[in-house]
C-alpha cells in the first residue's frame, strides 16, 4: 500500500488499546485525517510527544484499510506547552481546534490549515488576548467556508447604511426593516471591533474596551454555533473578555 506525507495539525487524540492512540488531524493537503500512532503511549516512543494537540507535525502516512497508519512524525510548532501554561489560551485552542474538527471534509482546505496553525502560533506567542485571538479564528473559520458575515450593509436585504441590529440566523448585521423583534442591537463600537477582528485589524483590537469586546464575543459564538449546527462545548470554558480583565 502507498505512503504519503503532508502537514498536520493534531486536533485530539483517542486512545486504542494499551499503547495505541487514534489522531484526528487537519492537513494541509488531505483534508481532516485519522490515523493510527503505533506504540506512542509507551515512554520509549520516539514521536509521542509530536502527536499531542495543538503540535504542528510533518508526518508520513501508511495507507491502511479502515485507518492510516503514522510511520513517521517531525515537529513543525511546538505549542502545546506554551499553550497548556496558561489557562487563557489552554481554553481558547480547545475551543479552535473543536471548531476546525467540526468542518465538513469539503471545508477543510489548505486555507483552514494555514488559519488554524497561525492562530495556535499566536496564542503560544502570546501575541494578542486570548479570546480575542479566538473571536478573530472563528469568524474567519466561518468567512473560509462560506458563512461570512455582514458587518456593513444589511445581510439580509442588502441595504446600505449604518445597522445596530445582529441576528445570526440572517447572516449578522440587518437593518430595521429585517430586524425580528427583541434582537440583540449592537453599538458602534462593537460592530467596528467585529470588522477588526474579521480584517486582522491588531491595533484596534488591542485597544477595544472590555465591554465591546465582551459584547463581540457573544456575537462570535453565537454566530458560529449557529452554522456549525451544534454548541462548541470548549466555549463554555472559556473567560470572557471581562473576566480575563479581574
Amino acid at each position: 500500500m502507498p505512503t504519503y506525507r503532508d502537514e498536520v495539525v493534531v486536533l485530539r487524540t483517542h486512545k486504542l488499546g494499551e499503547a495505541d492512540r487514534i489522531v484526528t488531524m487537519l492537513s494541509r493537503r488531505h483534508g481532516k485525517l485519522r490515523a493510527v500512532a503505533k506504540g506512542v503511549r509507551r515512554t520509549s516512543s520516539r514521536f509521542g510527544a509530536r502527536l499531542e494537540p495543538f503540535m504542528v507535525a510533518d508526518v508520513q502516512l501508511y495507507q491502511g484499510r479502515s485507518l492510516d497508519i503514522i510511520q513517521q512524525a517531525e515537529s513543525l510548532g511546538s505549542y502545546g506547552a506554551d499553550i497548556a501554561a496558561h489557562y487563557d489560551r489552554y481554553t481558547s485552542a480547545h475551543a479552535m481546534v473543536e471548531t476546525a474538527d467540526r468542518l465538513n471534509e469539503a471545508e477543510a482546505t489548505p486555507q483552514q490549515y494555514l488559519l488554524l496553525v497561525g492562530g495556535l502560533r499566536a496564542l503560544a506567542r502570546g501575541e494578542h488576548a486570548s479570546r480575542s485571538v479566538l473571536d478573530s479564528y472563528l469568524l474567519r473559520a466561518m468567512a473560509l467556508s462560506g458563512w461570512a458575515p455582514g458587518l456593513g450593509e444589511c445581510a439580509r436585504c442588502g441595504r446600505a447604511g449604518t445597522h445596530d441590529t445582529f441576528v445570526a440566523q440572517q447572516g449578522g448585521i440587518v437593518c430595521s426593516d429585517c430586524a425580528p423583534t427583541g434582537a440583540a442591537r449592537v453599538d458602534r463600537a462593537t460592530v467596528g471591533l467585529l470588522q477588526s477582528l474579521m480584517a486582522g485589524e491588531w491595533e484596534r483590537v488591542d485597544a477595544a474596551t472590555a465591554a465591546s469586546s465582551a459584547a463581540a464575543s457573544g456575537l462570535i459564538a453565537a454566530y458560529a454555533q449557529w452554522h456549525l449546527e451544534r454548541g462548541i462545548r470548549s466555549l463554555s470554558h472559556v473567560a470572557s473578555p471581562q473576566e480575563g480583565t479581574r
